[in-house]
């Protein structure tokens, strides 16, 4: 698949499997294979169009029926699709990404091979690895983390922080797939059960507007977002446990006992240069487009987990800092 899955692609997915009788959907794929897979699972047994279930954009119905069996087979290790409850779809007349939503969506089966991402070239390695660490990062520290995700969050960061930057240098370190691999996992469970946050609240309509990899969208606002989230907690919240929490992530990611949510941030921001991360203007993107940027985040799903509730001059500074 070119680019990310529109609605007319799952529509029209939808119509040939109807046509050929189809009673089961395999996803074999990155993101978006997966994604429009779980589209067309729930579609095929649901019946209607994308757009009665599709939330912002379209009528919002709940799905009531159970997905035609699906089995989801990734290729890349990023978005952790294979285990969410949501299938993201493109809509290039609104130029937004929404999702259709139900927990009738998750996979029956989750075929997890680090042996199919060997092949993947550097660049898509690093986006997709990069939207993996975000995916850890983000519920950790988000207003729905909880006890199970935690444990997954943590665990992801380690494997990532050791793996990520070796696995796009080397693409057939077994060690470093395996790593980013369950990386990609455990990001998927915990966005599932917990929530992500504003690097994600901003990733969907900049992607929605604008052509550019999903990944290296997270991976250039993260640092950013860390930052700002801090100096808000800190103005706003001092005695919020998300503080202590970017602390915590700072000493993972570094594997210092000492380190602080700056050492995060430097991190992260240090990944990012090693691993080619683009500003966001080479994509296209101009404080001109700043005003609808924060407009549609503001009323996004994943931004409703940020630990912090940004002002709209702060969701300026983070696009100002990343373009």
């Amino acid at each position: 698949m070119a680019g990310e899955p529109t609605v007319e692609v799952a529509r029209a997915g939808t119509q040939r499997a109807q046509e050929t009788s189809c009673d089961l959907v395999i996803g074999f794929g990155g993101g978006s294979a997966l994604d429009t897979g779980k589209a067309i699972a729930a579609l095929l047994t649901n019946g209607g169009d994308p757009l009665d279930y599709l939330e912002v954009i379209g009528r919002g119905q709940p799905v009531t029926k159970a997905a035609a069996p699906y089995i989801a087979v990734p290729t890349t290790a990023g978005t952790g699709a294979e285990v969410t409850r949501n299938a993201v779809l493109a809509s290039p007349e609104h130029r937004v990404k929404v999702s259709l939503r139900s927990p009738l969506l998750l996979p029956r089966l989750a075929v997890v091979d680090p042996e199919l991402t060997h092949s993947l070239p550097p660049a898509v390695t690093a986006s997709t690895g990069l939207d993996a660490l975000t995916q850890v990062i983000e519920p950790y520290v988000s207003n729905r983390a909880n006890p199970m995700t935690d444990a997954i969050c943590r665990e992801g960061m380690r494997r990532a922080a050791r793996s990520l930057r070796r696995a796009y240098e080397n693409g057939q370190d077994a060690d470093a797939r395996e790593d980013m691999a369950l990386a990609s996992l455990f990001g998927g469970l915990a966005l599932a059960n917990a929530k992500l946050g504003a690097a994600h609240g901003f990733a969907g309509p900049m992607g929605g507007m604008f052509h550019a990899p999903h990944g290296t969208i997270c991976g250039r606002l993260l640092p950013h977002v860390v930052a700002i989230n801090v100096r808000a907690l800190q103005e706003r919240e001092p005695e919020s446990a998300a503080l202590r929490r970017y602390d915590e992530v700072g000493q993972i990611l570094t594997g210092k006992s000492q380190a602080t949510a700056d050492d995060a941030v430097a991190w992260v921001q240090e990944l990012g240069k090693a691993l080619q991360v683009p500003p966001l203007s080479s994509f296209g993107v101009t404080p001109e487009d700043f005003p609808l940027l924060i407009e549609k985040a503001s009323v996004s799903s994943s931004m409703k987990g940020n630990p912090v509730k940004l002002t709209a001059e702060e969701m300026g500074e983070v696009l100002e800092r990343a373009v």
